[in-house]
């Protein structure tokens, strides 16, 4: 079975993604479970099961990765992870901006909003 050419390109975009997180995230690793665990010591991942495209590798992050760090991660651990959030994404997020992404994106509540979120090129008046 061969793939399409969209099918490589996304296959390509996604592997490229994971592996910058990978290299930006310190002492991250992907685990049997087929987790992505991108801060071991307080535990901050998420499944890469069904994560296909790039698209959805972001929308995990939002998903999984705003609550660590609006609300959980300690002064020291939280700015270090935002920090290697806006280097993959090219972002610029503050950890107020975290509050807000969490509140109206985290937990995979609204996928829709998220995919429109991503897609506007993270404008956050759509949170509002």
């Amino acid at each position: 079975m061969s793939l399409t050419v969209e099918q490589l390109d996304n296959e390509i975009a996604l592997k490229s993604i994971i592996g910058h997180a990978l290299h930006l995230f310190p002492k991250s690793f992907i685990n049997h479970n087929n987790e992505i665990i991108l801060e071991p010591r307080n535990n901050v991942y998420f499944s890469l099961n069904e994560v296909n495209t790039e698209l959805d590798f972001k929308c995990k992050m939002f998903a999984w990765l705003s609550r660590p760090i609006a609300k959980e991660l300690n002064k020291y651990w939280a700015p270090r992870v935002l920090d290697s959030f806006n280097q993959l994404l090219r972002t610029n997020f503050t950890k107020d901006d975290m509050y807000k992404i969490y509140d109206r994106l985290g937990n995979d509540i609204n996928l829709k909003l998220t995919i429109q979120f991503i897609e506007s090129n993270y404008d956050l008046t759509l949170l509002d």
